[in-house]
């Protein structure tokens, strides 16, 4: 049984009713995004949606490692956990229009890592050593310097312990970040678009890693985000999931380099979009980047189409061992079509 959760924006007021309708309507969770300059506090949304809510999951889609502390994060995220009673999950990454807006790429590779590790020592209840803290002496001297009778010596948030563990799940698409998920998450949630072969590449990638750090690769959980769009008519399909996917395309070609198998048609247009990609346009279906989109490259990343055929797309995708999905681009008279027709049977992974 895969998990169906939906994505959505961090509106502290209007998540409430959000959340209300993806539980009434079956969904198994909701995630919002992070993205301060874009849409409202992810975390006060969560808490508005847990108080809202009984059964659905909730969590960030995705929240980064740079503009919060990984302290601030984990309480943050902990803070959620106790209001919806063991409900909530951790979705991070290195960052994109979170960092874009305050003019900054993702964040540097040693950085995550680094910061997923006192992440994942914080949810657990451990103790952070300082120096593996980055906040710069320039912004802060150390506590040395006010000559106290007595300080901390190491960063622990004390009162964590009375609150249910939070899973953390990575977002990652290149090989390195894999990597970093397979030996620091719960689930590794690749966004690398809803091809078998490429989510088999990533799947295999990260079972090595685990196996490489000397742990079980059968204890990490596999998810994907994926573009979906559900529709009678094919062009209408495509064109609901279109602004969506240049977002989520580009993460597979971030730097200029792609990650991942592709075709020749493919890897011309994940250029075609990174060059053109301006995010003032961010997600929008009539930006430039959106038109590089060509009908094949939709028809392969995404999953559009009648509700037989997306249900065949995502039970395929679950068969390789993707055991949740994240999905983004349903929209109007969409929504009402797969939460009918399409969320029951895709749920069913055995049927």
């Amino acid at each position: 049984m895969a998990e169906i959760w939906t994505l959505g924006v961090a509106s502290p007021r209007g998540v409430v009713k959000v959340a209300r309708h993806a539980e009434a309507a079956g969904w198994d969770g909701l995630v919002v995004v992070d993205s301060q300059n874009l849409s409202g506090d992810a975390y006060v949304a969560l808490a508005m949606a847990a108080n809202a809510t009984e059964r659905i999951g909730l969590g960030t889609g995705v929240t980064n490692s740079v503009t919060r502390q990984a302290a601030v994060t984990a309480s943050a995220i902990a803070s959620v956990q106790r209001i919806a009673n063991g409900r909530a999950v951790l979705g991070i990454g290195r960052g994109d229009s979170a960092l874009a807006h305050l003019g900054r790429a993702p964040a540097k590779l040693g950085q995550f890592e680094r910061y997923l590790r006192n992440l994942r020592t914080y949810l657990d209840g451990g103790a952070v050593p300082f120096d593996a803290i980055d906040i710069d002496d320039g912004s802060a001297a150390p506590v040395s310097h006010l000559g106290l009778a007595d300080a901390p010596t190491t960063s622990r948030i004390a009162w964590v312990a009375d609150v249910p563990r939070v899973p953390i799940e990575v977002a990652a698409t290149g090989p390195k970040v894999i990597a970093m998920a397979a030996k620091y998450a719960d689930r590794v949630m690749f966004t690398l678009g809803a091809e078998p072969d490429r989510l088999a590449w990533g799947i295999e990638l990260a079972r090595q890693a685990r196996r490489e750090a000397g742990m079980n690769p059968n204890t990490l959980a596999c998810g994907a985000y994926v573009n979906l769009a559900c529709h009678a008519d094919i062009e209408t399909a495509r064109n609901l999931v279109r602004g969506g996917l240049t977002t989520f395309a580009r993460f597979s070609v971030m730097h200029g380099e792609i990650s991942g198998p592709v075709s020749t048609a493919e890897r011309d247009v994940l250029n075609a979009l990174h060059d053109s990609y301006d995010m003032r346009a961010h997600t929008r279906g009539d930006s430039r980047q959106a038109a590089t989109l060509t009908a094949d490259f939709i028809d392969h990343f995404a999953v559009v189409g009648t509700p037989a055929r997306c249900i065949e797309r995502l039970r395929e995708l679950a068969s390789l061992g993707i055991d949740k999905f994240i999905l983004s681009g349903l929209a109007g008279d969409a929504v009402e079509l797969f939460e009918r027709e399409v969320l029951p049977a895709a749920r069913n992974t055995n049927q």
